[in-house]
C-alpha cells in the first residue's frame, strides 16, 4: 500500500505520519519548500523509503508520492505573463 497526503487545517506540526491511515498529513498553508524538506524527513529518514537526490518523493514501496492538486498551485502574480 502506497502513502497519501492528505491537507488539514491546524496541525501542530508541517507534516505528521498517521501509520494508522498509511497517510502523512500536511497543514494547510505551508510553504512548499518546507513542505518538501519536512515530507523528505518522514519518508527517507522515518519510514526507510528510497533517497534519490533530485527525482521526487518516493513511498517506501518504491513508488512516487504524488502531492494532492491543492499542493501543487502555483500562485502567478499580477501582470506576470503566463506564456
Amino acid at each position: 500500500m502506497c502513502i497519501r497526503i492528505a491537507v488539514v487545517d491546524d496541525l501542530p506540526k508541517i507534516a505528521i505520519w498517521d501509520p494508522n491511515e498509511v497517510t502523512i498529513l500536511v497543514d494547510r498553508g505551508t510553504h512548499p519548500h518546507d513542505l518538501i524538506r519536512e515530507l523528505h524527513a518522514i519518508l527517507a529518514t522515518d519510514l526507510g523509503a528510497p533517497n534519490i537526490p533530485g527525482a521526487g518523493l518516493f513511498c517506501f514501496c518504491g513508488t512516487p508520492v504524488e502531492l494532492p492538486p491543492e499542493l501543487t498551485i502555483t500562485a502567478v502574480p499580477v501582470g506576470a505573463s503566463i506564456l
